[in-house]
């Protein structure tokens, strides 16, 4: 058990947070890289005459200034265009996340032990046009696996891999501390880039502000930080997903009604639409749109602050859970659009089941428990984000804790300043936001370690990785990450889950679907993704 490395230090939330589009829209980064790049800095339509030479207009609701560093992004729109640029050595079907070869020549035959081997893609090349080499392989996995450097990517890894080492100049082996096949899938999440460009020195600091240059079928040809983005396609691209749209612009449009307008109507500037308003899609489907939904991990959460009384206490926690009219919510806010959270996980992960503690409407139970605490006149502000969905979920909270004599109290604030409160150890009650660990993946592991360990952020926000309670939740994790046998491993995951639906420290409320709307006179083969963003490597136009 020496060489378990269980959690590795946090990314600042400058750099995973604060711009993530699981948590809303991002703060200002430095618009000076605009001038790094030529192209529109408007948002204006960049022709749709028809035809293979048409550019793409895509619009994304999450913001484009978030950090751009694929090994330490959680930005919606950052990862979407990633995935676009960037190849890892294995890539994943953005639905079914079965991995395939990118990068690399093949899958491994057998993924069940503890040496992988990759031979690189013949011919690869980066955007400027140099090779592909191991040396960019090895040069990205040690910045994962540097202990000192702090990257989102090292907790998806760390726990895992040992090192990654050189062959030769188009061969690489993953050395793993034991048997891992879960991490097959997860090399999507490093996305393979050049060393000559961002080993110099600031390098990392310029990815992070929208520098990007990798091996993938698109190229970044302009970034203009809460504007839009453009790609064309990259010509000499070898792999097994080639471009289909010769130049591409994504917008940024973070308001629900000015990108609603954007693909609506007969002169609609734009054919594809991510994070579209339940309220509008009869509208676009009357429209001639097509309209649909992924359902996936997405949720409303509340987390509370453990170090402040009474929220220390269990029962005060579950009191609140146990107290929330969630079928209302579904009816009111999300439009039939969403399910009760009867597990951390969403009812379509393949380890789910349901928790032992369900949180079914009960406020009788709820008055009873917080009885037993002790606690009387309680007064609640929750501090949320102003994710409109969550807006519109807020009242149904109020209504639910005010029914059961808690005085309640909503402040939605921009994500922003709701994170940098936390950042800077304000005090706060309980927060109420969003998140979508499926940008990531879907294996349990992944999904768990992202919101749980003892460095991890939101246990700090929480303020309850000290807890004896959370200790041994954060051993039995260890230990069911290393389990070999599928069927114990399972088991072992769904146990600690329902630890943490018991102490419902951080647990979601409900989980939504998310709209994706686009044209399906020009374009097909989209498939509705249950994460922000859009993937349009399948896509093509009619």
């Amino acid at each position: 058990m020496r060489d378990v490395i269980r959690d590795a230090p946090a990314p600042s939330r400058r750099s995973l947070l604060k711009h993530s589009g699981a948590l809303g829209a991002a703060a200002a980064v430095s618009s000076s890289l605009a001038a790094c790049s030529a192209g529109p800095e408007s948002t204006n339509d960049t022709g749709d005459a028809g035809g293979a030479n048409s550019t793409l207009t895509a619009v994304i609701g999450y913001g484009n200034d978030g950090s751009w560093d694929p090994t330490q992004t959680a930005s919606a729109f950052c990862m979407a265009a990633n995935n676009h640029i960037y190849e890892g050595l294995l890539d994943t079907d953005p639905i079914s996340r079965e991995p395939y070869a990118a990068l690399a020549t093949a899958v491994p035959g057998d993924v069940d032990g503890t040496s992988w081997r990759f031979e690189l893609r013949p011919g690869a090349t980066f955007h400027d046009g140099r090779p592909v080499t191991a040396d960019d392989v090895v040069f990205v996995y040690d910045r994962i696996l540097d202990p000192g450097t702090q990257t989102l990517a090292k907790g998806f890894f760390a726990s895992w891999l040992k090192e990654v080492r050189k062959i030769d100049a188009r061969n690489v082996e993953l050395v793993l501390r034991f048997p891992f096949p879960d991490g097959i899938a997860r090399l999507t999440l490093a996305k393979i880039m050049p060393k000559h460009v961002f080993s110099r020195p600031g390098a990392w600091e310029d990815a992070i502000k929208g520098k990007a240059i990798g091996s993938g079928p698109y190229r970044q040809t302009a970034h203009h930080p809460k504007s839009n983005t453009t790609f064309e396609a990259y010509g000499d691209y070898n792999g097994p997903r080639p471009a289909a749209f010769k130049k591409m612009n994504w917008l940024t449009i973070v308001d629900a009604a000015p990108r609603v307008a954007k693909i609506s109507g007969a002169s609609a500037g734009a054919q594809i639409a991510d994070n579209i308003p339940y309220a509008n899609i009869g509208q676009l489907e009357k429209g001639g749109m097509s309209v649909q939904g992924g359902s996936g991990m997405n949720n409303l959460f509340l987390m509370f602050n453990t170090g402040r009384k009474p929220f220390d206490d269990v029962r005060v926690r579950q009191a609140l859970h146990y107290a929330i009219d969630r079928d209302k919510m579904i009816e009111v806010a999300l439009k039939g659009h969403g399910k009760p959270a009867s597990s951390f996980l969403d009812e379509g992960n393949s380890s789910y089941r349901p928790a032992k503690n369900v949180y079914a409407y009960d406020p009788d139970r709820a008055k009873a428990l917080l009885a037993e605490a002790g606690v009387k006149g309680l007064r609640i502000e929750i501090l949320a984000v102003n994710v409109s969905w969550i807006v519109d979920c807020l009242p149904t909270v109020k209504a639910s804790w005010d029914a059961i004599g808690v005085e309640t109290t909503l402040s939605p604030q921009e994500t922003t300043a709701v994170f940098t409160k936390m950042d800077q150890k304000q005090d706060y009650q309980v927060v109420a936001a969003a998140s979508n660990p499926n940008q990531f993946g879907l294996d349990a592991d992944l999904i768990m370690r992202y919101n749980y360990g003892p460095q991890n952020l939101w246990m700090r926000y929480a303020r309850w990785a000290g807890d004896p309670v959370a200790k041994a939740l954060f051993t039995d994790m260890d230990r069911a990450t290393r389990e070999p046998d599928a069927d114990r491993k399972r088991a072992m995951v769904q146990d600690y889950i329902d630890v943490v639906a018991e102490q419902a420290v951080l647990y979601p409320v409900v989980h939504n679907e998310l709209m994706t709307a686009w044209n399906p006179r020009r374009l097909s083969g989209i498939r509705a993704q249950p994460y922000p963003g859009i993937n349009l490597l399948q896509a093509k136009w009619v």
